[in-house]
């Protein structure tokens, strides 16, 4: 893979990550490349692992509101990106890399929950510009396990899908269609901003079959001081459907949506 890449046509940069599992740690080995989860935002859900990959590395690099976040606990050097800068920015960060500077990339929550496609654009830049350096993911708190929390949701019993990605999400979004109907299991959702949304994600369950009266929480913020809980049934909650605008839904984009199955 190389950093151009059609998310609609492939290769699909999460595909290059998950490829082969990591190598054995070898303590003779290059300094790994640490792609760290920060957690929900909240420092206070920072491990002590991934604290330790920020506060040792020479460069940091992600997307401005993740390093932010965690800016305060190191003396590295900041890259912060956006989607449309995002490409140059880890070019520089791997070319820094491969000239010996040790590197960390953030992003937020757990990146085996959602973000490996930016896992997979970190480890192709860095095995493009040093094919030695490992690129090692230190987990995260995620949000997900927050909301399973805060919605009683156990994670044997829910269906976790994340559309908070780029590209095609028909397959996402027929198992999550399966999961509500057919499986009837708990969801654990997280909505793409802003064109899947928490109501338009309402509206197309009520479309393939669920329960109206399912209980909906979308969980908003979670671990920081503004945290708020929305409590609707699936109904009330797809009254917000519609729009692919900032300004066309209640929700900020860092939201997770909750279904509730019945409990006996």
């Amino acid at each position: 893979m190389s950093g151009d890449y059609d998310l609609d046509a492939g290769p699909d940069p999460a595909t290059f990550a998950a490829a082969a599992a990591e190598p054995d740690v070898d303590e003779q080995a290059e300094d790994p490349v640490y792609a760290v989860g920060v957690g929900p935002g909240n420092q206070a859900y920072l491990t002590p692992r991934g604290r330790r990959a920020i506060e040792e590395a020479d460069v940091v690099v992600g997307f401005t509101t993740v390093v932010e976040f965690v800016e305060d606990l190191t003396d590295a050097d900041l890259q912060t990106c956006g989607y449309k800068d995002e490409a140059e920015a880890l070019e520089e960060f791997g070319e820094r890399v491969a000239a010996g500077e040790s590197g960390t990339a953030v992003a937020m929550g757990d990146p085996n929950h959602s973000g490996y496609q930016f896992v997979g654009k970190v480890q192709d830049t860095i095995q493009r510009q040093d094919s030695e350096r490992p690129v090692r993911v230190v987990p995260g708190i995620s949000s997900l396990q927050m909301a399973a929390s805060r919605a009683r949701t156990p994670m044997e019993d829910t269906e976790f899908v994340t559309l908070h990605k780029s590209g095609d999400l028909a397959a996402d979004m027929e198992r999550l269609a399966a999961a509500a109907t057919v499986d009837e299991r708990h969801l654990l959702v997280l909505p793409r901003p802003y064109d899947r949304m928490p109501g338009d994600l309402a509206q197309f369950l009520l479309e393939e079959g669920a329960e109206p009266d399912l209980e909906a929480l979308v969980l908003e913020k979670l671990t920081h001081d503004d945290e708020q809980i929305h409590r609707f049934t699936l109904s009330e909650l797809a009254e917000h459907a519609g729009g692919s605008g900032k300004e066309d839904t209640p929700f900020s984009d860092l939201v997770v949506l909750a279904v509730r199955q019945p409990v006996l």
